[in-house]
């Protein structure tokens, strides 16, 4: 989502688990993380002197105290002779500045920037450097004004503003509390830039994963935050079906309270589909740089449709292991078939404690073989027959019999009944 919307929108990701601490208030917390998601597109207008540079003069003075110069530089239309100063010179000197380089000056600050050397000296140069760029000398008139566009933050501007060493404290990040007076002058400064046409504001996007995880009094801020002028556009994640709201006894669809669903837009997502669960892990395989034959890709695929994907992407990392251990550049049947045996999923992990539910676990209640009564409704899994016995969470044989839910020929194997 960040990639499609591009890198001057600005996307914020907050956990909900993120905004509980000692250090800041819950309704503080949500405030940076909502202003964070809220940009503002400075323009500015500056005169610059852009041209190629013809020749450097430099004075120095008998006692070397001052330094003083001339700077000739021309475009295609025109040349002109300019009067350095100490600053100036000191500037040409860090850029290493020389006769041929096209430059652009900045009046306001006095900054120099290198654009590169020009054609016309291309001849002059019998060696050169794989950095070096050549450029088009210049057209028109030296002295120009271009425009600068700059995309910060509501954020940004409270920390600058919020001390005299602020500037600092968005490297560190110990922002600390901000005073609502500021932000009140911040975004009326910010409003009278908008009718004066220097600025805009450049709504962000705002993804709160586990948002059930909220108590009530976030979300009674939310309520009054969304309806601000200056919002973003909130996405909220929740896996939670009907579950109880935090700070209260009530319970609510996704642990959200009606009044906010009632106003957000709920998006419906779907299961992967086999031919998806393959590409996912194909574009993870390249990221990890594991190379799959296509038998274990098929292998992996129906094993993370049948468990579940991120069982599936945590089996790459551990396989690629195996292979390299053997000293392949490929991932085989038999690697996966290893990692599957020695590392359970959360289905055949649950199957193996209700088989032995009168073993060595400690119950709920601390004593040692009494059944948690928490797993009587989670089901087995379709990948291990019932009809075989389970095997432990470790499997020290290692053989091609003592594998569960994978045959000799490399098929995951399904229970029909």
């Amino acid at each position: 989502m960040a990639q499609s919307l591009g890198s001057d929108v600005p996307f914020t990701t907050l956990s909900a688990t993120e905004i509980f601490s000692l250090e800041m208030s819950k309704t503080e917390a949500l405030t940076q993380a909502f202003r964070r998601s809220i940009g503002v597109r400075i323009r500015e207008e500056s005169e610059v002197i852009q041209g190629e540079v013809v020749e450097i003069q430099i004075d120095r003075s008998l006692t070397g105290a001052t330094k003083t110069g001339k700077l000739t530089m021309k475009t295609s239309d025109m040349e002109t002779i300019y009067e350095l100063g100490n600053k100036m010179i000191e500037g040409l000197n860090k850029e290493k500045v020389i006769a041929g380089d096209v430059i652009l000056i900045d009046k306001s600050t006095g900054k120099i920037t290198k654009l590169g050397k020009s054609f016309t000296r291309a001849r002059d140069y019998d060696a050169m450097g794989a950095d070096t760029k050549f450029v088009q000398c210049p057209e028109g008139e030296l002295q120009t004004k271009k425009q600068v566009v700059h995309t910060v933050s509501l954020h940004e501007i409270d920390v600058i503003n919020s001390r005299t060493q602020g500037f600092l404290a968005l490297f560190s990040g110990e922002t600390g509390e901000i005073k609502s007076e500021l932000r009140d002058q911040i975004n009326s400064k910010v409003a009278d830039w908008r009718e004066e046409g220097k600025a805009e504001i450049v709504p962000g996007v705002l993804f709160i994963d586990e948002v059930h995880m909220l108590d009530i009094e976030c979300f009674s801020f939310l309520n009054r935050a969304l309806e601000t002028e200056l919002a973003p556009i909130v996405i909220m994640a929740s896996n939670r079906g009907w579950a109880r709201i935090r700070g209260t006894r009530y319970k609510s669809p996704h642990g959200v309270p009606m009044d906010l669903l009632d106003r957000a837009l709920i998006i419906s997502t779907s299961a992967y589909s086999a031919e998806e669960v393959r590409t996912i892990l194909s574009i993870r395989c390249e990221e990890e740089d594991a190379i799959l034959t296509p038998k274990a890709l098929e292998i992996l695929t129906r094993i993370a449709s049948e468990s579940s994907l991120r069982y599936g992407i945590q089996l790459i990392t551990t396989s690629s292991m195996v292979a390299k251990r053997r000293k392949s550049k490929e991932v085989d049947v038999a690697d996966i078939k290893k990692c599957y045996s020695l590392f359970l999923d959360e289905k055949r992990s649950v199957s193996y404690l209700k088989d032995n539910k009168d073993g060595e676990f400690i119950g709920e209640d601390g004593n040692v073989g009494v059944y948690d009564s928490a797993l009587s409704g989670l089901s087995a899994p379709s990948a291990v027959p019932s009809d075989q016995p389970q095997q432990p969470p470790v499997d020290q044989s290692h053989t091609e019999k003592s594998i569960p839910g994978i045959g000799l020929s490399g098929e995951v194997q399904m229970d029909t009944t």
